[in-house]
């Protein structure tokens, strides 16, 4: 049974929450985010899964319910230009940094084994080894009065069990699946290939930063000419 006020929330609130999750701890200088850089953080094409090509319109609405459900907030400082947006699920279920890496993992690509969450969340948490990462997800599926993941039945030709979050309620059953799971070398090179994807998109986002101050010191600069 998921959390009771969870209830509601919808793909477009678990994705925004999720992604302002990710840039507190894997950006912080550009930390609490503007409306520009949440929409592209929730659309970026790696390490989402799905990718979705969000419109500020859906990450305003899902930000709007979000702050009602005080999961987060908007901060207009004195040296701010616009709004900036930030998230409160540490303060809101008091989690520690590996269980926030652990359930942001899950809420930016869904249901995933151990391997695959510990080598995921590398940049938010560093786990020294699968019984950690395991034993975070047990202590989130214990929680009490109840819990933020679920261990998933094991399916047919998988040989491990995937975790899934309950922050949107409880998690529809998949379809048995003959697939079997890759070996250690093809996994390996995916998630190189998604850490390099990640560096790429965090680049085009520093360039994107780096002009907006640009601009911004250039219409300082012409107010004081």
């Amino acid at each position: 049974m998921a959390i009771t006020v969870m209830n509601t929330l919808n793909p477009a609130e678990v994705r925004v929450l999720a992604s302002l999750i990710e840039k507190d701890v894997t950006t912080p200088d550009y930390y609490p985010l503007t409306l520009n850089a949440l929409t592209n953080a929730c659309s970026q094409t790696s390490n989402r899964d799905p990718v979705i090509a969000f419109a500020d319109q859906t990450v305003v609405r899902a930000l709007d319910s979000l702050r009602e459900k005080k999961l987060a907030y908007v901060f207009q400082g004195a040296d701010s230009r616009v709004p900036k947006y930030g998230h409160r699920i540490a303060e809101c279920f008091s989690l520690a940094r590996p269980e926030i890496a652990v359930l942001c993992t899950l809420m930016l690509r869904g249901p995933q084994t151990v391997g695959e969450i510990r080598g995921r969340s590398a940049r938010m948490h560093s786990f020294q080894s699968l019984g950690e990462a395991e034993g975070v997800l047990d202590s989130l599926a214990a929680r009490s009065p109840e819990a933020l993941v679920v261990r998933l039945p094991r399916q047919l030709g998988m040989k491990e069990q995937r975790f899934a979050h309950l922050l949107a309620g409880e998690v529809p059953q998949p379809a048995a699946d003959t697939e079997t799971n890759p070996e250690a070398g093809v996994l390996e090179v995916r998630l190189e290939n998604e850490r390099l994807a990640r560096l790429e998109e965090e680049s085009a986002a520093l360039r994107r930063e780096i002009a907006e101050l640009r601009r911004e010191f250039t219409d300082f600069r012409k107010q004081l000419e």
